[in-house]
C-alpha cells in the first residue's frame, strides 16, 4: 500500500479513509516521500507476532547463538570499575546479573563504552538494599541509579522490565519450544530492545555473550537494522529513529533496506517528541564525536530539514547532494570537533550550538580570513581584542580558500580589523537568535518548496544563555579576572559541564584548525 505524498506518522491515529492527515504541530502537512510497506503492513504498538517478526527470525532456535566472551577478545579488564563493583555486589548476594545492551556491542567493537546498563534477576527494592548510594527513579520505566566512585550505575530488573512490556501486548508471549525458563526470560527483554546490534546479553562471570536477535550477524555486516519490524519499532518510539542515525553515525555502520526506507519515511514522527528529548539525542550525535557523519545522515535520510532547518537551508544554498561524499566549511568545522571528542570524552552542548551559530553567521556574510583568526582568538582569551589581533597578524599559514565562507584576504588595518570581528561577534549573537525563533526558522526552508515545512526550536533559554556567554566578551570588552587556558590539553570534565574556559578554547581550535589547516603550508 502507498500513499502519495503524506505520512501517516504525523497523526498518532490515523485510519485510511481520509485523504488527508494533519501533522500535530500548529497546521502542516508531511511533503515527504510515499510510504511503502515492503510487504509489511504498518502496526501501531506491539500488535506483532514475534515468532514471525522479529527482523533476521530472530526468535528462531537455530538461530540463537551463546558465545564465549573471549572468543570475541572481550576482558572483564574492559569494564569500568564502578561497574565492576556494581556486578560483584549482585553477584555476591546471589542474584543473576548481565550487561547489555550498546555496551556489549561496544565491548565486541574494542569501542569505550558510553556507559554500562546492568540487568538483574533482584527486584528494583532489593538492588537499593544492596548498595549504600542507590535510588530508584522513573515512573513509567523505573530503573537503579548506584552511585559508586562518583560515577551512575544504571541497574534494571527483569521482573520491572517484563510488566513494562507485558501491558503493551495485545497476546501472550509463549516460550518458544525446546527454550528454557532462564532463556525465555533474556529473550523476552531481548524483545525490547530497538536494534539487534543493541539486543546482545553479556555474562561476565561465566563469560557468555547471549545473541537472540542476530546481532552479531548484524556486528559483522555493519548493520543497523530493527529488532521487530521498522515502521512498527520506530512507530511505537519516534526517538529510535535518531537514535539509528546516531549508531550508524558513530559506529559508521549501514542500515538495513527495510530501517534505511522507515527512517526517511516516518522521519516526521520526530516532529511528536518532547523538545528536552530532542535536545538530548540531538546532544548525542553532535557532543560525543560523530557529528559530522551525523549531519550528513541526517541530510542523508531528509531528518536535517525538520531538526536544523536553517543548516538544511544552507547544504541546498550550497548545491550541497544528499549523497554527497564532498565536504564544506560547516562539516569541516564539526570533524575537527569530533577529532577532540569521543564517546567518554564528551563537550557541553553550548559549544556545538555556538559552532552551528558562528558558521551561520560567516554563510550569511563572509568574512575575510584573519577576521576569523582574531574573533576566534578573542573569544579564547577572554576579549582581549588588540591581543587577538597581534597574534592573528603573526599567522604564516594559508587559509583554506575552498569555502565560500571566507573572503579574499585585504590586509586590513588594526582599526578596521577591530570594528569587523566586533561585528563578526554581533552577528553571531544575532544569528543565535534567529536559531531560537520559531518564525525565523519556520522561514529558512520557504526558497525550497519541496521541502517540509518546520519551525522546531529544541534549544531552550537556558543553553541560548550559556552560548551568549561565550561570545559576549567580544563585544562586551576583556572580562576582568578571565585567565585563558595555557597549553593544548583539554580539562574533558570540565568541558562536559561547560566551563566556560574549556568551551572558549576548544571553540578556537575548532574553528582555527579548519581555517588553517595543518596539511597546508
Amino acid at each position: 500500500m502507498a500513499v502519495s505524498g503524506l505520512c501517516f506518522a504525523c497523526k498518532p491515529h490515523f485510519s485510511l479513509r481520509p485523504p488527508l492527515f494533519y501533522c500535530f504541530r500548529k497546521i502542516r502537512f508531511c511533503s515527504v516521500a510515499a510510504i511503502e510497506t515492503l510487504d509489511e503492513p504498518v502496526i501501531q504498538g506491539a500488535h506483532f507476532s514475534p515468532a514471525k517478526n522479529v527482523s533476521g527470525e530472530g526468535s528462531k532456535l537455530s538461530q540463537w547463538k551463546k558465545l564465549n566472551s573471549q572468543d570475541l577478545g572481550i576482558s572483564t579488564s574492559n569494564i569500568s570499575k564502578p561497574t565492576r563493583k556494581v556486578l560483584n555486589g549482585l553477584k555476591t548476594k546471589g542474584y543473576e546479573v548481565y550487561l547489555v545492551g550498546g555496551c556489549v556491542r561496544d565491548l565486541i567493537l574494542k569501542r569505550t563504552p558510553k556507559d554500562f546498563d546492568i540487568i538483574t534477576t533482584a527486584e528494583l527494592r532489593e538492588v537499593v538494599k544492596a548498595f549504600s548510594r542507590c535510588a530508584i527513579i522513573g515512573r513509567r520505566f523505573p530503573i537503579c541509579h548506584v552511585h559508586m566512585d562518583d560515577t551512575i550505575v544504571e541497574v534494571s530488573s527483569f521482573s520491572t522490565s517484563a510488566r513494562n512490556f507485558d501491558r503493551g501486548l495485545t497476546y501472550e508471549l509463549e516460550r518458544p519450544a525446546g527454550s528454557d525458563k532462564k532463556d525465555f526470560v533474556r529473550w523476552r527483554n531481548c524483545l525490547q530492545r530497538d536494534f539487534t546490534i543493541n539486543g546482545l546479553m553479556f555474562d561476565p562471570f561465566a563469560r557468555i555473550i547471549y545473541d537472540y536477535m542476530g546481532g552479531i550477524e548484524d556486528i559483522k555486516k555493519a548493520k543497523v537494522r530493527t529488532v521487530i519490524p521498522a515502521s512498527t519499532s520506530f512507530q511505537e518510539d519516534g526517538a529510535r529513529i535518531l537514535r539509528a542515525i546516531r549508531i550508524a553515525a558513530r559506529l559508521g555502520f549501514s542500515f538495513s533496506r527495510e530501517t534505511a526506507h522507515f527512517v526517511k519515511n516516518l522521519s516526521c514522527l520526530i516532529l511528536r517528541l518532547d523538545k528536552s528529548r530532542l535536545l538530548m539525542e540531538m546532544n548525542y550525535m553532535m557532543a560525543y564525536g560523530s557529528a559530522e557523519a551525523s549531519l550528513r545522515l541526517l541530510w542523508k535520510f531528509g531528518l536535517l530539514e525538520l531538526l536544523l532547518p536553517i543548516q538544511a537551508a544552507y547544504f541546498v544554498r550550497t548545491g550541497f547532494r544528499r549523497r554527497d561524499k564532498r565536504s564544506n566549511m560547516l562539516l569541516s568545522l564539526f570533524s575537527k570537533l569530533d577529532r577532540l571528542l569521543a564517546p567518554n570524552r564528551p563537550c557541553h552542548s553550548s559549544l556545538w550550538v555556538g559552532i552551528l551559530a558562528f558558521h551561520e553567521a560567516l554563510s550569511n556574510k563572509p568574512r575575510d580570513p584573519l577576521v576569523v583568526a582574531a574573533f576566534s582568538l578573542a573569544v579564547h582569551n577572554g576579549g582581549d581584542i588588540p591581543e587577538a589581533i597581534n597574534i592573528a597578524k603573526n599567522i604564516n599559514k594559508s587559509h583554506d580558500s575552498s569555502f565560500h565562507e571566507l573572503s579574499e584576504p585585504q590586509n586590513l588595518e588594526n582599526l578596521t580589523l577591530v570594528n569587523e570581528v566586533m561585528s563578526l561577534a554581533a552577528s553571531v549573537k544575532s544569528t543565535l537568535s534567529e536559531m531560537t525563533d520559531e518564525h525565523f526558522v519556520s522561514q529558512a526552508m520557504s526558497a525550497y518548496p519541496q521541502a517540509p515545512f518546520s519551525d522546531l526550536v529544541f534549544i531552550p533559554l537556558a543553553l541560548y544563555l550559556n552560548v551568549c556567554k561565550v561570545f559576549q566578551c567580544v563585544t562586551m570588552g576583556a572580562e576582568k579576572g578571565f585567565v585563558a587556558k595555557q597549553g593544548s590539553r583539554i580539562d574533558y570534565e570540565l568541558l562536559a559541564l561547560g566551563s566556560l574556559r574549556e568551551t572558549r578554547h576548544t571553540f578556537a581550535r575548532v574553528v582555527f584548525d579548519t581555517v588553517y589547516p595543518l596539511d597546508r603550508t
